[in-house]
């Protein structure tokens, strides 16, 4: 009964929400109908990246996860882009880096610290990951300053947004290059006795290498049309309770979107694979800053009107919060639950901060 419950639940909700973007139902149900649709699609995307991950390795079984666990966030942002909604972009932008480093990240060291009373993993790596943190910070940083502070034009700042945006691919594609191919042994995952209790009934994947791929295809389409769906009643519902384009983007869309490694990253945290669940959390956020943000760029460059990297001060005040709390939990290598509780306190005061905007 357990096995085909999950099935039946993405399949009923995926329909209920397709038929209420085309019978125009009210908005607030269309919102709340795509919202738990995208909730359990996203579920069905990260089970089926995990599958695929498992025939790939930990490091790109990792990189998988957050590549795909992404995947609902970049599509809702180029819609956002179509429809020109840069601020809402740039809003969820924001809430998927804060929203993987203090919600993802918090949760996944809390659930796995309750279990286990301290869980190691790669020092070396989360030094790099909070250096790489920190060139994210600085690349959204300094084009708000350079326009704010009248020293160059908005045309010049598209120019830098771009030439910015640019950099950041070549940059995190050398990164991958970096911990994946010539320093891949130097960053791997600190193994641990408890792995083995911790992972008792995990001798294989649930499918098969082909019907892995095959369900993670149906499920980044399934991903498509529900976000598509999303987005387009966001705005009726920001105009109709009043909640800020700021707080939509930065919460609301980013929570829906990152269920996928909200999921994958908490059940490795809770079986003792701590390494794994800090690589999909913090690796994600990096994605994000260094790579889908910079990607949106040169779409929008594309469509005819280019996005810029100026974020707001709220905005830029909260990632540079989330990397700095979340940089110096993770450094140290090791982990506990009130680590965890520490970043969700976090969370929960921008959460407030921004819901009052």
């Amino acid at each position: 009964m357990k096995k085909w419950l999950n099935p039946a639940l993405l399949i009923f909700t995926f329909l209920l929400s397709a038929l209420g973007h085309f019978a125009n139902w009210n908005f607030t149900l269309q919102f709340i109908l795509s919202s738990i649709s995208v909730i359990f699609v996203a579920g069905f995307l990260g089970k089926a990246t995990e599958s695929v991950a498992h025939y790939a390795g930990q490091r790109l079984g990792g990189f998988l996860n957050a590549t795909f666990g992404n995947a609902a966030e970049l599509i809702i942002a180029i819609l956002l882009i179509k429809e020109g909604l840069y601020d809402m972009v740039k809003a969820s932008i924001t809430g998927s880096i804060i929203g993987n480093l203090l919600l993802v990240l918090g949760l996944s060291l809390f659930a796995g610290g309750l279990k286990f009373k301290i869980q190691k993993y790669n020092v070396t790596l989360a030094g790099l990951n909070g250096s790489l943190m920190t060139l994210a910070i600085i690349a959204l940083f300094i084009p708000a300053v350079f326009l704010n502070t009248h020293s160059i034009t908005e045309s010049e700042t598209k120019t830098l947004s771009l030439i910015v945006a640019g950099i950041l691919i070549v940059s995190y594609i050398a990164w991958l290059g970096f911990s994946m191919i010539t320093h891949k042994n130097y960053l791997a995952d600190v193994s641990d006795d408890h792995d083995q209790d911790a992972l008792p009934h995990e001798h294989g994947p649930t499918w098969t290498k082909k019907r892995s791929i095959l369900y993670l295809v149906v499920a980044t389409v399934m991903v498509a049309f529900v976000s598509e769906w999303l987005v387009g009643v966001l705005e009726p519902i920001s105009h109709e309770y009043g909640l800020s384009e700021l707080f939509i983007g930065a919460f609301l869309v980013a929570i829906i979107g990152n269920a996928a490694e909200h999921s994958a990253a908490i059940m490795l945290a809770m079986k003792n694979k701590i390494g794994a669940a800090v690589e999909i959390a913090v690796g994600s956020s990096l994605q994000i800053a260094l790579f889908v943000a910079p990607v949106l760029v040169f779409i929008s460059f594309f469509l005819g009107d280019t996005m810029d990297l100026v974020f707001t001060t709220l905005e830029l005040v909260a990632i540079g919060v989330a990397v700095f709390i979340a940089r110096s939990i993770t450094q140290d290598g090791a982990s506990n639950w009130y680590e965890g509780l520490l970043l969700l306190a976090v969370y929960v005061i921008l959460g407030v901060s921004f819901f009052l905007v």
